[in-house]
């Protein structure tokens, strides 16, 4: 392998070519998740017995994605009876909720299956048993004290589950439910009986791909597996029509499709729906089977997402300028746990907000809106070494009712609480925050694979780089450093950097480069002749041609950079 992939996998845990070898049959057994046998078994007998099934799923990418590839594989191995709701976030708030379980019994549903959700639902769940509905549960967010008394719960992250891959994104798991249905349905004969063809899952891995990448789980080894087919499968042209129209509504190139592009053009079109309308609108893209009406819907969907950034952008601002009036206060340091909240911010969008604010600042952020009743909404971020969900759970312990409803992740998670309880709870968070986390926390550490030789600042490095393996959280795209000289710049789009800069140690090697929302005032300054870049090296296309660009995520004075 060239010297530097060999340095970029070895500082990721690759040891040898073997360890990238991403074949489906190296993907882990199903035969050690919790529950999953039981759980295949009743939803293989609702099919069998044509019962009525419904999928409940969650109002974001991973949810809608899982919600499609459910119904899709329930209706390929025979179901007659199968549809998906899933709860308005303005009206029910997330999850199966006693509310939504009351609407799902209208159309007298005799199982529910939860994608992406419902491990937090045990009255959710307890309302539909007395209902005399049964529950299936698939979830992937970490549980509480309790489980639901579902008719089987398959969580790999669920107390007692043997699973090894603790990273399953909610689609990852509703895809091993499938694997495992097929395989139920399979020994009973059923396929046989009634002359159907057995579905082939790998069908269905372009949106586990979509979902599992949307979701930011982090990518490992079976993650990959699963993204890296599912990629092959989008570029290919064999992938599903909605996710192909999601593509072009992108204006990406779907034979060049990489992991990144899931996560900054098809997700955040898919996620719109969800933040501020209805995420059915997406499910209902991935599940058309009609090339035109899945275009048509993707066109709505891009313009929700346009909407969205003019919406987050205000958001943002009014954000900014709450913090600099913090700062500027003089006597009063910016909280090391950081809430916001306006009365006419966007209930949906409050979690992109927090993002932001975390990204600039470097602080875990809890962004609030008003929801019902009286109530706020809360969408937290956290940084490095501090896990979320421990942070609510240690406030809900101290505070007991402080906080109404929370759950997520280490770094992301919702709450609910009362307006009244804003005040006080702001004061905790902080004080917790300061508990769990020192100083240094607080100063942002870029990891970097390095310098870049100037002789492998070129094309063949970056197509290599860009698809020799999916990447994303916790498996990093390659991020390099080094001193430039600037050889020219010159602002774009207001906020962008476009540059073109020589390494210090091969002047006479000139390379295009860009800075989106760089610090316009300072770096277009004369004065400053070299640059401490972070950098990402990517291919640029522009009219067919395509040529070497640095992707800068950081700017420094060379003299401001200290390397750990």
């Amino acid at each position: 392998m060239h010297p530097l992939l060999d340095r970029v996998f070895r500082s990721r845990g690759i040891q040898s070519k073997a360890d990238l070898e991403l074949g489906l049959g190296k993907l882990l057994s199903p035969e050690s998740m919790l529950d999953l046998k039981k759980a295949a078994a009743r939803v293989a007998d609702a099919i069998e017995q044509q019962q009525k099934i419904l999928v409940v799923g969650d109002y974001d990418a991973d949810g809608a994605t899982s919600s499609a590839l459910v119904v899709l594989a329930l209706r390929a191995m025979g179901a007659v009876n199968a549809d998906f709701l899933v709860p308005n976030r303005f009206d029910y708030g997330y999850g199966l909720t006693p509310e939504i379980v009351a609407v799902a019994a209208q159309s007298l549903p005799d199982l529910l299956i939860t994608v992406d959700n419902g491990i937090a639902s045990l009255d959710g769940v307890d309302e539909a048993n007395a209902h005399g509905i049964d529950v299936v549960v698939t979830d992937h967010h970490l549980p509480g004290e309790g489980v639901p008394a579902a008719v089987a719960v398959v969580n790999p992250n669920q107390h007692g589950c043997a699973f090894a891959d603790k990273a399953l994104a909610g689609v990852g798991v509703a895809f091993y439910l499938m694997v495992s249905t097929r395989a139920t349905l399979r020994d009973r004969g059923w396929f046989e009986r009634q002359g159907i063809a057995i579905p082939q899952m790998a069908d269905y891995l372009d949106l586990v791909a979509l979902g599992t990448v949307a979701d930011l789980v982090p990518l490992s080894a079976n993650n990959r597996i699963l993204v890296e087919h599912g990629l092959k499968r989008i570029r290919a042209g064999r992938c599903r029509p909605g996710i192909a129209a999601l593509v072009e509504a992108s204006g990406r190139d779907r034979a060049r499709l990489v992991s990144s592009d899931i996560g900054f053009a098809l997700g955040p079109r898919l996620n719109a729906a969800g933040r501020l309308d209805d995420i059915s609108l997406g499910i209902q893209c991935l599940i058309s089977d009609d090339p035109i009406v899945a275009r048509e819907i993707a066109t709505e969907l891009d313009a929700l997402n346009r909407a969205r950034r003019d919406i987050e952008t205000g958001m943002q601002e009014q954000a900014l300028a709450a913090c600099a009036e913090i700062e500027a206060a003089g006597d009063e340091e910016l909280p090391w746990g950081v809430c916001l909240y306006r009365d006419d911010w966007h209930q949906g969008l409050v979690g992109l907000v927090a993002s932001r604010i975390k990204e600039r600042y470097h602080r875990p952020v809890i962004a609030f809106a008003p929801g019902d009743s009286g109530q706020l909404k809360g969408s937290a971020r956290s940084i490095p070494g501090l896990h979320l969900r421990d942070v609510l759970a240690r406030i809900d312990a101290l505070h007991p009712g402080l906080i109404r409803r929370f759950g997520g992740h280490a770094m992301a998670a919702g709450l609910t609480l009362d307006e009244s309880a804003y005040p006080d709870f702001c004061v905790v968070f902080d004080q917790v925050v300061r508990q769990l986390i020192d100083d240094d926390a607080l100063h942002r550490v870029y990891e970097s694979d390095g310098v870049v030789p100037p002789d492998d600042l070129v094309m063949d490095r970056a197509e290599q780089l860009r698809t020799v393996s999916p990447w994303g959280q916790a498996f990093p795209e390659p991020v390099f450093d080094g001193v430039f000289t600037f050889v020219s710049r010159r602002v774009v789009g207001d906020k962008h950097l476009k540059m073109v800069l020589a390494p210090i140690e091969s002047p006479e090697r000139q390379i295009d480069a860009i800075a989106f929302n760089a610090e316009i005032a300072r770096w277009t300054s004369a004065d400053i002749k070299q640059v401490h870049c972070v950098y990402r090296l990517d291919v640029n296309t522009y009219r067919g041609v395509s040529s070497l660009q640095l992707l800068v995520d950081a700017l420094f004075a060379v003299d401001e950079v200290v390397l750990l």
